[in-house]
């Protein structure tokens, strides 16, 4: 056996094995530190990847957004509005029944179900110092009696109606 000083042994026994209680300590703050952790990184990428949506009008209500903020509008694409501008670029009209409307801008390829009188939301900004919306994506709506086009002339199993 070893003779130890009573100073050093006494040293020994304090760097030895940790107590279950300050175990759990340092598992209760780990655990905190890494939920804290997940919470800002959601909100964080929540505030990147939200888009405020608004309808011509709130618009008016509530005022036009910020300069180059990213925000969705939706409404009906106004009969008779769309019309082509330069090259791949279209223009239409956004209502919503209130009698306000907005300019929109989409250069690119539409989806199969825009049309006018149909339900679209709109993703993009509005030009600076311009009531003018350029989209950037554009979705058109439809209901719960959609058909595909690929569809319509083919009956519904145990339906005499065309599906």
């Amino acid at each position: 056996m070893i003779n130890v000083p009573q100073g050093i042994a006494q040293k020994i026994d304090y760097i030895g094995p940790m107590r279950a209680r300050t175990k759990r300590l340092y598992a209760v703050a780990v655990a905190g530190v890494l939920v804290i952790s997940a919470v800002v990184v959601a909100g964080m990428a929540l505030r990147q990847h939200a888009d405020l949506f608004y309808t011509p009008q709130l618009l008016v209500e509530r005022g036009m957004p910020e300069d180059g903020q990213r925000v969705r509008i939706g409404g009906f694409v106004q009969p008779g509005s769309r019309r082509n501008g330069d090259g791949a670029e279209m223009l239409f009209v956004i209502e919503d029944g209130s009698g306000e409307t907005v300019q929109v801008s989409y250069t690119g390829l539409v989806p199969d179900l825009f049309r006018e009188g149909e339900g679209v939301v709109a993703t993009g900004r509005f030009e600076a110092g311009s009531t003018r919306f350029v989209a950037e994506e554009i979705l058109a709506k439809h209901d719960e009696n959609y058909q595909p086009r690929e569809l319509e002339d083919l009956e519904r199993p145990g339906d005499t109606a065309a599906y």
